[in-house]
């Protein structure tokens, strides 16, 4: 159970300053039940993403912190210091927003079932599993580093393609057009301070690899399950229409399935670090390009 004292070979330092910003949307007058293009799957997979971050991203904030307080507090490490805690920042502000969005969802008769499954999860992984670790903090990040991946791979297929025929979020309505990109250009932005931060502590690879098969056979089963529900609950699951869109998603030309598997296999590489996979600019181009959407924290 325990984690080696033997750090896995790639450890970078993360010296980017995170802005924290305040997103100039208006989600009080709500949004339509089918908000992403009249698409009733590409809405419900959405709107099944958006339920999951509350609980999950106030587990990264608090497994960060966690691995903050083990961090020695030394000049090496004041830049990922500074910069994690603009990653708390960050997803602070996702988790107010989401659940903002989240209301209005359950307004429209949806039920999120993925909230209190992952609530139990995290609650059971620490009584039964953290707990009894000498060094908690570790799996904590190793988890979270896990999610952030898979976040990371999102925020890239996000805006990578603006507009064009990858693109899931082409002809969806405002706020949400907006609040999914800049969610989408955060996550690509912070997806290096929970592996960072991992490493640093000395974080192995067989944890980050048994950690990252965990999430994933976890978040693909309830990814599908959340977006059944909401397609049930929305009476959509058995049209024709949803179930084509649902394919053309995943395995048309430009579908998930192609586009995430070299940089999820990528993960499980030894040598492997967060900036190797993804855009070094998408992000920064979209923030920049929109900047009237968003003031920095403070400002």
């Amino acid at each position: 159970m325990e984690h080696s004292h033997t750090a896995s070979p790639q450890i970078a330092a993360t010296t980017a300053k995170l802005t924290v910003r305040r997103l100039g949307v208006d989600l009080s007058q709500g949004f339509s039940r089918h908000w992403n293009g009249g698409d009733a799957f590409l809405t419900a997979y959405c709107n099944a993403l958006s339920m999951s971050f509350p609980v999950g991203e106030q587990f990264f904030v608090d497994s960060v912190k966690a691995g903050l307080k083990a961090l020695p507090d030394t000049p090496d490490n004041a830049a990922l210091r500074e910069t994690a805690k603009g990653f708390i920042g960050q997803e602070a502000t996702h988790r107010r927003l989401h659940s903002l969005y989240n209301a209005h969802l359950l307004k429209q008769g949806l039920h999120n079932a993925w909230e209190p499954r992952t609530a139990q999860r995290i609650a059971k992984a620490h009584q039964d599993f953290f707990s009894k670790s000498d060094k908690p903090y570790l799996h904590m990040l190793a988890v979270t580093a896990a999610f952030e991946h898979y976040t990371a791979i999102f925020g890239d297929l996000t805006l990578e393609d603006l507009d064009g025929p990858g693109d899931m979020f082409a002809h969806a309505e405002e706020p949400l057009k907006t609040l999914w990109r800049w969610h989408a250009a955060e996550e690509s932005e912070h997806k290096t301070v929970a592996f960072d931060l991992y490493q640093r502590l000395g974080g192995n690879h067989g944890w980050r690899l048994r950690w990252f098969t965990f999430v994933s056979v976890q978040f693909t089963l309830d990814i599908i399950r959340q977006t059944v529900n909401n397609l049930r609950h929305d009476q959509t699951l058995h049209k024709p229409s949803t179930w084509w869109s649902a394919f053309k998603f995943t395995f048309g030309t430009h579908g998930l399935v192609w586009r995430v598997v070299k940089p999820l296999l990528a993960y499980r590489r030894q040598d492997f670090h967060p900036n190797d996979v993804g855009s070094p600019t998408a992000a920064t181009n979209w923030l920049t390009r929109h900047a009237d959407r968003w003031t920095p924290v403070g400002q």
